[in-house]
């Protein structure tokens, strides 16, 4: 059994996270459409470049696409998402009076939302308890074996019922830190974990060197 709200508190002490400041909710919902399957510099950068130039639901609800496109060219699949951000503009702005949804299921009713991108939402917008599973939380939450799980809708279940509730809203920045500071995809940092004692894959790599000799 893992102590997971221990390695949790260990992992945290190791990282560098970046601090937390509560955002926009219109900027963190169209900020996270954007990161799919992109890298996060890209992001960021087509983020700030589209903001720049629409910083409101109304103002991006009128852009044209094509400008759009070119806004966020930087990230993959920006034909998509240059129209979903503008139809999710057109919904906050028309049908909600600029309010984006508070609620994990009003979030998923929106266009090109799933529930990474409607955690993230409520973990950095709202400040709501959620777990935002990416890639950097699927991997490590599997790595150190907390689940064994193939995809990140059952690694969110079977994390939402192992770790301790008042772990959720430090989980996903947590660990993506470590994921690109220690425990990378390609030859983690195991020298410099604290916690690889208690860690599934440090230990069975340790057997597997034990075997060959």
């Amino acid at each position: 059994m893992h102590d997971i709200g221990w390695q949790l508190e260990r992992i945290a002490e190791m990282v560098d996270v970046p601090p937390r400041r509560r955002e926009d909710p219109f900027r963190v919902l169209i900020t996270t459409i954007l990161s799919h399957r992109t890298r996060d510099e890209n992001t960021e950068k087509a983020a700030q470049m589209l903001f720049d130039a629409y910083p409101s639901p109304r103002a991006l609800k009128d852009a044209p696409v094509d400008e759009i496109e070119r806004l966020i060219h930087a990230t993959g699949f920006y034909s998509v998402k240059a129209e979903r951000v503008k139809e999710v503009a057109r919904i906050v702005d028309e049908e909600r009076d600029g309010v984006v949804p508070d609620t994990r299921e009003g979030l998923e009713a929106l266009p090109g939302v799933g529930p990474k991108t409607a955690n993230c939402v409520l973990v950095y917008a709202f400040e709501k308890e959620a777990l935002p599973v990416d890639t950097h939380v699927h991997r490590i939450a599997n790595r150190i074996g907390w689940v064994s799980t193939s995809s990140a809708e059952s690694t969110e279940r079977e994390l939402a019922a192992v770790v301790p509730r008042r772990y959720w809203g430090m989980l996903n920045e947590t660990l993506v830190s470590f994921g690109k500071q220690i425990c990378r995809p390609i030859r983690p940092l195991c020298a410099l974990c604290t916690i690889s004692s208690s860690c599934d894959y440090y230990n069975e790599s340790v057997s597997q060197i034990k075997e060959k000799h």
